[in-house]
């Protein structure tokens, strides 16, 4: 037990460390990228620091597997390089109980970034996005919530508010629609309710339409209200910008997102692309699992000369290839060629496998 603790107190020095060397690495790249970014805006030096602390922890949080496996080559290069990992092997301790105390802390460190870090990340995520469109003068022109969607469109003079009780994979067919405009200090003009509406050539083609003018009428609007079977809303959406108005899975808290997922399924949008992130998130432990088990693989056994860079080498080789593997299953996945279970959890549990083949191979010959 005390050996435990003691490899699981080096990893996690290990793992600290490697970890701060990349905060300071990606925050400088970081500046310089906010820089580029908002050069032509009134953003101030201050602004674009926070904007880099905002972005920061979506960085480190997307590269933790690499993270993992770096820290895990320098806990073993070092133990071995003290001979401490030969005189534990000498003592009777196989290299798999060695391994224990890592796997643990690599666990528990996947554990607390879904737990804790996912939602940091989808928060200031969430934030940035926020500031950086007010900066570039975007937007979100799409809100989903139990009662159905919201859509925002328009310009400087005029906004239109849309909602609708569902739509279509791309949001650009809308069912039980209400569209409400707005002018610039005049408040509302017109409210249209219809039982469809289609995007189609930078205009909505409502159906079944009531138009109720707002402007101007104090007293009973219903009384000059129009029926009308079709009616042309000028529009200044496109189908990439309603899709696009979702954001990515990752600024959605893991906490929050089987419940997004049923809202997106309840609007009538395709969920598979939330699903798909909601397992790599679950599985991202055992990927942290399966990165130790690479590195040890390569790493832990005693270093002989030349042939510890080719080692290590092989192991960030390795490492990576199964990250780009894990990408391309997330892609299958997203695309509906792959169950969303399947995409997520194969990878991990093949590279545990595989890696726990080898090292029973070395321990046992």
């Amino acid at each position: 037990m005390i050996l435990h603790r003691y490899f699981a107190r080096r990893f996690v020095t290990s793992f600290l460390s490697v970890f701060a060397i990349f905060f300071i690495i990606m925050a400088f790249l970081q500046v310089v990228e906010q820089l580029r970014m908002f050069s032509n805006t009134s953003a101030t030096f201050s602004e674009i620091i926070a904007l880099t602390l905002l972005n920061v922890p979506d960085n480190l949080y997307g590269i933790l597997p690499l993270i993992m496996i770096l820290a895990t080559i320098a806990l073993f290069l070092g133990l071995a390089r003290s001979s401490e990992m030969v005189v534990t092997r000498a003592s009777g301790r196989s290299a798999l109980l060695a391994l224990i105390a890592p796997l643990a802390v690599a666990l528990t460190i996947g554990v607390l970034a879904v737990g804790v870090m996912n939602p940091i990340v989808a928060a200031t995520s969430k934030l940035y996005e926020q500031r950086a469109d007010a900066l570039l003068g975007n937007g979100s022109v799409l809100t989903l919530s139990a009662s159905g969607l919201w859509l925002r469109q328009g310009s400087a003079e005029r906004q239109t508010v849309i909602h609708a009780k569902s739509a279509n994979l791309d949001g650009t067919v809308l069912s039980d629609v209400t569209f409400v405009s707005f002018d610039q200090g005049r408040g509302p003009v017109q409210r249209i309710e219809a039982a469809n509406a289609e995007l189609q050539n930078g205009a909505w083609i409502l159906h079944d339409a009531k138009t109720w003018p707002l402007d101007g009428v104090s007293e009973n609007p219903e009384a000059n209200a129009t029926l009308a079977q079709v009616v042309s809303v000028p529009s200044t959406l496109t189908a990439d910008e309603i899709r696009d108005s979702f954001g990515t899975p990752s600024s959605v808290p893991i906490w929050d997102l089987p419940a997004f997922i049923e809202r997106l399924r309840t609007a009538g949008f395709s969920a598979q692309r939330h699903e798909v992130w909601f397992q790599m998130e679950l599985s991202l432990p055992i990927f942290l699992v399966s990165m130790v088990m690479i590195g040890a693989v390569f790493t832990l056994r005693h270093q002989r000369g030349g042939k510890t860079g080719m080692m290590v080498l092989f192991a960030i080789l390795l490492s990576f290839g199964l990250y780009f593997l894990r990408n391309f299953a997330q892609v299958l996945g997203e695309n509906g060629q792959l169950p969303a279970i399947l995409a997520a959890w194969a990878p991990p549990l093949a590279a545990i496998g595989l890696s726990l083949g080898a090292l029973l191979h070395n321990e046992d010959g």
